[in-house]
């Protein structure tokens, strides 16, 4: 599995080494184009995934172990599968709605704390981000399909 991610992430790293050449990643008269810092980010990526894939190939010929037991797949599990639940939530009730039912739920579910608490942090958290992005900063964020705050007027 560790060759199979060097290999993905490679590939993504040379996505972007060639796409910021292709935007220019060279100093100019005027200071760095706009592929300058992507570049050597790309770049940085690819010279990891590198080591990273020579490691596990070394590191294989010996090993006949599972990639993952199922215990701590399923405490994987137990944040992958809200984290996808939340991205459609986001779709269709936006940012602000969907983040606020989620802080929610983790710290009911996970944290332990109780319903009442998790509810009004979710909703304070939220609510002040609101503030900041709508009202203050004048940034209108992702308000979903059915925009929940629409009577709020943003």
């Amino acid at each position: 599995m560790e060759l199979a991610v060097a290999i993905v992430l490679f590939t993504v790293g040379a996505i972007v080494v060639y796409d910021s050449y292709r935007l220019g990643s060279k100093w100019g008269s005027d200071g760095p184009q706009s592929g300058y810092f992507p570049f050597y980010i790309g770049l940085l990526i690819c010279i990891s995934s590198i080591i990273n894939f020579v490691q596990a190939w070394l590191a294989r010929a010996g090993s006949s172990e599972a990639f993952v037991l199922w215990g701590p797949f399923k405490l994987v599990l137990t944040v992958l599968v809200p984290a996808v639940v939340y991205v459609l939530g986001v779709k269709y009730l936006g940012l602000y709605v969907a983040s606020a039912i989620y802080i929610a739920i983790f710290m009911a579910w996970l944290g332990k704390y109780s319903w009442l608490k998790s509810v009004v942090v979710g909703l304070a958290v939220n609510a002040s981000f609101f503030l900041m992005f709508e009202v203050w900063f004048k940034v209108p964020l992702f308000k979903g399909d059915l925009d929940p705050l629409r009577f709020l007027g943003y």
